[in-house]
């Protein structure tokens, strides 16, 4: 990777769910940080699709952080066990 394409990466943060304290590069779209992404993950041994919302975003050294939200209504269904996730 050149250093002139990280200014258009920026780090996604996902802040609940089954991806909860999991980080990203991901690549900026049209110079901005996406609103709605959606993660493949496998739980169990099973691939799940989750989607997740941008709740806010700041700069951190430099970079682009966003913070991502769970949304669990338009995920595919999952036991979460939260007890398991400290």
């Amino acid at each position: 990777m050149s250093a002139d394409t990280g200014a258009a990466q920026y780090v996604a943060e996902f802040i609940d769910g089954p991806l909860e304290g999991e980080f990203e590069h991901r690549v900026l779209v049209g110079g901005k940080a996406e609103s709605r992404v959606g993660m493949m993950a496998a739980v169990d041994g099973l691939e799940s699709l989750f989607w997740y919302d941008a709740v806010d975003e700041r700069q951190v050294n430099g970079q682009l952080r966003v913070r991502f939200r769970f949304d669990a209504d338009d995920s595919d269904p999952v036991e979460f066990d939260e007890d398991d996730n400290d």
